[in-house]
C-alpha cells in the first residue's frame, strides 16, 4: 500500500516535469497493474491540471503587473494588450485545443493566458476538458499498442511538423481546388488555373514571401524596408497618410497633383465639405477615399451631398477627399533612385484598362458580367459592387464602366506600360520626386488624357504615391509568363532592401516589428468598415 502511494506520489510529481512521460508512464503502470488504471489515471489527470492551473496564476497574478509596469504607459503597448485581450476571449477554445496537441505550445500559451486575462473559469473548465480527453487518448493507445507504446508516441512526435506541413498543404490544395472549381462552375474553362493573374493571393505571393526573406536575412534585417524612405511612416511600409504625402506633393508640384484635402474624424465633416465646394475648391463628383488604405479599399466616386452623407456616416476614419480626374488613362509609374545618386530612374510602368460590358437590349447586368470572357473569373468583385444593378437590363449600344479604382484588386486589368516611357517623362517623375526630402522608392498612380501628352512629361495629375508596400504593378500583365511576372517584383523587393541598407548607414533606424504588426493590425479591423469600392 504505501509503495503504491509513493509510486502515486511520483508520477504527480512528474506531471510538473513532463505532462508526456508522466501521461505515458501512468498509462503503462495502469495496463500492467489490474486494478490500479482509476488511481493512477486520476492522480495523472490531477497533476497535468494542477501544472496548467499553476502556470496560468503566476502569469496572471505576477506576470500581467509587471507588464502593466513596463509598458503602462505606452498607449500603442496598451492597445495591442487590448486586441490580445479581445483575441483571447474570442479564441481561446481552439488556442488551448490546439496546444494540447501541438509540442512546445502549451507553456507559452498558457502564459498568454494569463497575461491577457482569460477568465479564469474559461480557462479551468477547458483546460480540464481537454486533459481529461488527451490523457484518456494516451491511455487507450498505451492499452493498443503495450510496451512498444513509448517509442511509437515518440516517432510521431518527432514527424509531428512534418505531419502538420502536409495538413497544411493538403489544405492548401483543397482550397485551390475550391476556388478552381467555382471558376469553372461560372465558366465552363477547365484551363482557368493556368491564369496566374487570378490566382489567390495567399498562392501567388508565397515565392515573393520566400524572396523576401532571403533579402531580409542577406541584409540582417526583416523590417529593413522601413528605412526606404526616412520622409514616410514606416518608410511607406504600411500605415503612411496619403494626404500627408500628397500635401508634400501638392506644395512642391501643385501643377502635377489633384486637389486634395483632408476631413478628420469627428461629427461636423460634411460641414467642412460643403464649405470646400462652396468655396469654389471642388465641385462634384469628387472622391472620397481612407487616408490609410491599400488596394482601393474605400475608393468611392461621390456624385450627390446624399452620397456623400452616406459614405462619411459609413466611415468614421479621416478621409482624404479628391478632386475626381476622368482620366480617361490611368497609370502606375514606380520610380526609385539609391541614396546617393544625383538622379533616379523608372523601373516600370503599368497601363491600367477599366473593364466595360455593353448592353444588349435583353441580358441583365449579371448575365453580362458571367458572359465575358474576364469579367467572369472575377464576377463576385464586380456583382458585389453592382449589387443593387445586376438585374438591370441596359440598352443597346450602352457601356458600363465595371470599376473606377486603378486596382487590380478592385478588377482593373493591368498591362505593361514602358511604351509610354521617354526620357522627359523619367526627368519630369525624377523632378517631382527629388523634391520630396527623403523619398527614394515607390510608384505613382496618375491619370492624364493624351498618351503622347504624358511622354512628354507636361500633361498628368497625381492621385496618389505608395511607398516601400508599393509593387510594380505592371508585374500582373497577363501576357507576361509567370516567370517574368515574379523576376520583375524580386527586383522591385531587391531595391527596396538595397534602398533601406544605404540608408541604415546612413543612420535611419528601422521602425519595430511590434509596431508594424500593430499598423497593420489597425488597418485591418478598420478596413472592416470602408464601403464596396467603386
Amino acid at each position: 500500500m504505501d509503495q503504491g502511494i509513493w509510486y502515486l506520489g511520483g508520477l504527480f510529481l512528474l506531471t510538473f516535469l513532463s505532462e508526456d512521460a508522466a501521461v505515458i508512464a501512468g498509462g503503462i503502470a495502469a495496463s500492467e497493474k489490474t486494478g490500479a488504471w482509476l488511481p493512477v489515471f486520476l492522480t495523472i489527470f490531477l497533476g497535468v491540471w494542477a501544472g496548467d492551473i499553476g502556470i496560468y496564476l503566476l502569469a496572471r497574478f505576477f506576470g500581467r503587473p509587471l507588464v502593466d509596469r513596463l509598458w503602462g504607459a505606452k498607449r500603442r503597448m496598451e492597445k495591442g494588450v487590448e486586441r490580445g485581450e479581445e483575441w483571447f476571449h474570442r479564441y481561446g477554445f481552439v488556442a488551448l485545443l490546439l496546444c494540447r496537441v501541438v509540442p512546445g505550445m502549451r507553456l507559452p500559451t498558457y502564459i498568454s493566458a494569463g497575461l491577457l486575462k482569460m477568465p479564469s473559469s474559461s480557462f479551468t473548465f477547458l483546460t480540464g476538458i481537454f486533459a481529461l480527453g488527451w490523457i484518456l487518448l494516451i491511455f487507450w493507445v498505451v492499452e493498443l499498442l503495450g510496451k512498444a507504446a513509448p517509442g511509437f508516441l515518440q516517432q510521431i512526435r518527432s514527424h509531428l511538423w512534418w505531419t502538420a506541413l502536409a495538413v497544411m498543404l493538403c489544405v492548401g490544395i483543397l482550397k485551390l481546388l475550391e476556388w478552381a472549381f467555382k471558376c469553372f462552375s461560372r465558366t465552363g474553362r477547365p484551363w482557368l488555373w493556368l491564369q496566374w493573374e487570378f490566382w489567390p493571393a495567399w498562392i501567388f505571393y508565397i515565392p515573393v514571401a520566400l524572396n523576401y526573406l532571403r533579402l531580409a536575412l542577406w541584409y540582417r534585417g526583416l523590417i529593413l524596408p522601413t528605412c526606404a524612405n526616412p520622409s514616410m511612416p514606416s518608410g511607406g511600409l504600411i500605415g503612411e497618410s496619403k494626404y500627408v504625402t500628397l500635401s508634400e506633393l501638392q506644395a512642391s508640384s501643385p501643377e502635377f497633383v489633384a486637389t486634395t484635402f483632408l476631413l478628420e474624424g469627428g461629427t461636423e465633416r460634411m460641414s467642412e465639405l460643403e464649405k470646400i465646394l462652396n468655396a469654389g475648391e471642388l465641385s462634384y463628383p469628387i472622391v472620397l477615399k481612407p487616408d490609410v488604405g491599400q488596394r482601393g479599399d474605400g475608393f468611392k466616386v461621390i456624385r450627390s451631398p446624399d452620397a456623400a452623407q452616406a459614405y462619411l456616416s459609413e466611415v468614421s476614419n479621416p478621409i482624404v477627399v479628391q478632386r475626381y480626374i476622368p482620366g480617361p488613362h490611368e497609370a502606375g509609374i514606380f520610380y526609385y533612385r539609391l541614396p546617393g545618386e544625383s538622379s533616379g530612374h523608372i523601373l516600370a510602368i503599368t497601363e491600367k484598362l477599366f473593364p466595360i460590358v455593353t448592353g444588349d437590349g435583353r441580358s441583365t447586368l449579371e448575365e453580362l458580367i458571367l458572359g465575358d470572357q474576364r469579367a467572369s473569373i472575377i464576377a463576385e468583385t464586380y456583382l458585389h459592387r453592382f449589387e443593387k444593378e445586376r438585374s438591370r437590363i441596359f440598352p443597346v449600344g450602352e457601356h458600363v464602366r465595371l470599376v473606377e479604382a486603378g486596382n487590380h484588386a478592385q478588377g482593373c486589368i493591368f498591362k505593361d506600360g514602358m511604351h509610354l516611357w521617354s526620357d522627359q517623362l523619367e526627368t519630369c517623375i525624377d523632378t517631382i520626386s527629388r523634391r520630396i526630402n527623403g523619398f527614394f522608392i515607390g510608384r505613382y498612380d496618375l491619370r492624364y488624357s493624351d498618351p503622347e501628352l504624358l511622354r512628354t512629361g507636361q500633361s498628368f495629375q497625381i492621385l496618389e504615391l505608395n511607398g516601400a508596400s508599393a509593387e510594380a504593378t505592371s508585374a500582373y500583365d497577363a501576357s507576361k509568363s509567370l516567370i517574368q511576372s515574379y523576376a520583375l517584383l524580386f527586383k522591385q523587393w531587391d531595391l527596396v532592401f538595397q534602398i533601406g541598407f544605404r540608408n541604415r548607414s546612413l543612420g535611419h533606424k528601422p521602425e519595430s516589428l511590434v509596431k508594424i504588426l500593430s499598423e497593420w493590425s489597425d488597418y485591418r479591423q478598420n478596413s472592416r468598415n470602408y464601403p464596396t469600392a467603386d
